[in-house]
């Protein structure tokens, strides 16, 4: 019924003009004003009806590609600056593995052993050999052995001698080292140095005398520090000497070393060692002047402080030492004071040893000795300023002043009653030196080397002898290898002396001091190679041909030659 009222009402309704229209608009309007007029109190507020999160498209990546690098066939151009060495050797040489020279081939060479044969006027033959076993890294073995015969043109002046030594290393994997060797030499030497009337009177089994020595030695060392910077080197060695003279002689020498070297970082360090260097001396039957049996022991301990620097390495301590029941202080102060480049290094220094007194070592300096007296080692006190450098990568010197102090030292002097022609021993309580030595190297890789030493001391203030028997003033030694062309070597050696005090007889029958001449000798030779494992070899000695006496009344022999061929070969 509503609904059919309201549709009568619209449809009887009439339509709205635009006047309608307007009116009808405005009375809206006001309708809504008058509404917000009346509500006061009502806040502003917004109603959020949707949230709007903004999210971004995914970004395209680009691939890239990398292409691979163009080969470079240049060769690297490598520069190297290796720091000049300076190595100052003793005279004596020291035994070295036997390695022949590399190939001229990519192969590496390897022929370990070799044998070296040759005859001469003088030398009736002479055999060399060395022979290398195992690995070379962590167990070889050597051998080497030495054959010689020389017969001079004097009465009985000839001389032998036959040399055997065996050493041998193994390296373990806990970076220990063992060293071991065993020798022995036989040399044999007649008295020639006589008279010519005194050469009927003796025989030659009374002018012969022979030296043999059996040496062995063991040793361990650690090739890197301990956990704790420890290094340390025990070692030992033992010889027994003896002769064939009438009575005979034997001696028995022991030396044992500890040392033991403790670092601290890279600049300080400590030093301490135990020596016993001990000699037992006998005779078959003893002699007025020369007792029966000898015992000569030396006891070292030896401190040192270390201070190791680039421009300094310095070392001080003293050292406690009895020789025999008498006990020394002995100093131990060295400096070496270089520039930053090590160019040039100042060398400052106070030391004491001993040099000890035992027949063995007699025979290696005067091998026409008579048997020793009483054995008497010598004490040593050297004060010293030198200095040593490089003024290229190739050329090195040095050069010492020294002032040193000697007791009980061995002089040798010529034994006037049996015929001068042995020489027996005095031992000078105290005597005074003054030294000067130097040294310059040439060396140009292994073509080319050439060295030169001058060593002149002077002897004073003797307290029981008139003069410094046996005992050069002056030395003088050069040497130079060359390699001249590819498989041929050449070499020059130059010996000379000022001749040393000898006491001598005068035509009354008196026996007085002379001094000796000097001399000058003159060596060179060439080797060359004939095939990869044999080569050729040619020397001449003393070229000048001068009869120098090194000890009075035993002249040397004069110019000789020799030569033959060294056979080289490997392992298989």
């Amino acid at each position: 019924m509503v609904d059919k009222k309201i549709k009568k009402y619209f449809h009887n309704t009439p339509p709205l003009g635009g006047r309608g229209v307007f009116l009808l608009t405005l009375g809206l309007l006001g309708a809504g004003f008058c509404a917000r007029a009346q509500d006061t109190t009502k806040r502003r507020t917004i109603d959020i009806t949707s949230s709007f999160k903004p999210v971004l498209r995914d970004a395209v990546k680009i691939n890239f590609s990398a292409a691979a690098p163009a080969v470079d066939t240049t060769r690297p151009r490598l520069t190297y600056n290796i720091p000049a060495q300076y190595l100052f050797l003793s005279y004596q040489p020291g035994e070295m593995k036997p390695v022949a020279l590399p190939g001229d081939t990519l192969k590496p060479w390897e022929n370990y052993n070799y044998i070296k044969v040759g005859v001469g006027n003088v030398a009736l033959p002479f055999v060399q050999t060395g022979f290398s076993f195992g690995d070379g890294k962590t167990k070889s073995l050597n051998i080497f052995a030495n054959q010689l015969n020389s017969k001079g043109s004097q009465d009985f002046q000839k001389n032998s001698l036959t040399d055997v030594k065996l050493m041998g290393t193994l390296k373990t994997a806990s970076d220990l080292e063992w060293d071991a060797s065993l020798g022995f030499k036989n040399d044999g030497y007649y008295l020639y140095g006589i008279s010519p009337d005194d050469t009927l009177k003796y025989t030659s089994k009374e002018l012969k005398q022979t030296f043999q020595t059996l040496e062995g030695a063991l040793s361990l060392r650690n090739t890197q520090p301990t956990e704790f910077g420890l290094i340390y080197h025990p070692n030992i060695r033992v010889s027994v000497f003896s002769d064939n003279h009438s009575p005979k002689g034997t001696e028995a020498n022991t030396v044992l070393d500890l040392p033991l070297e403790k670092s601290f970082g890279e600049t300080f360090g400590f030093n301490l060692g135990f020596t016993a260097n001990l000699t037992h001396y006998n005779l078959d039957r003893p002699t007025p002047t020369i007792p029966s049996s000898q015992n000569n022991n030396i006891y070292l301990v030896t401190p040192a402080f270390l201070v190791k620097t680039p421009n300094l390495y310095l070392q001080a301590s003293v050292i406690p030492s009895w020789d025999n029941k008498d006990f020394n202080l002995l100093p131990n102060f060295r400096a070496d004071i270089s520039t930053n480049d090590q160019r040039f290094t100042l060398l400052l220094g106070w030391m004491g040893r001993y040099d000890k007194g035992s027949y063995q070592r007699y025979e290696s300096i005067n091998p026409w000795l008579a048997h020793p007296g009483l054995l008497l080692n010598t004490r040593i006190l050297e004060w010293y300023a030198g200095f040593k450098g490089s003024l290229s990568s190739h050329f090195t010197y040095s050069a010492k002043a020294a002032f040193l102090e000697y007791k009980n030292m061995p002089l040798f002097v010529n034994d006037t009653l049996n015929g001068n022609k042995q020489f027996v021993i005095r031992n000078e309580t105290y005597m005074r030196a003054v030294q000067m030595h130097g040294e310059v190297s040439y060396i140009q890789g292994e073509d080319f080397s050439a060295t030169a030493g001058l060593n002149l001391i002077h002897y004073s203030d003797l307290k029981t002898e008139s003069k410094a028997w046996g005992l050069l003033p002056k030395e003088f030694t050069a040497n130079l290898k060359w390699q001249a062309f590819k498989d041929f070597w050449a070499k020059v050696d130059l010996y000379a002396f000022d001749g040393a005090q000898y006491r001598g007889q005068t035509s009354t029958g008196d026996y007085t001091s002379f001094k000796g001449d000097g001399a000058f000798d003159l060596n060179a030779g060439v080797e060359m190679r004939i095939t990869r494992q044999l080569n050729l070899w040619f020397q001449m000695n003393n070229i000048l041909n001068k009869k120098y006496e090194r000890w009075h009344q035993y002249p040397v022999y004069g110019f000789n030659v020799l030569g033959g061929i060294v056979f080289s070969f490997g392992q298989k």
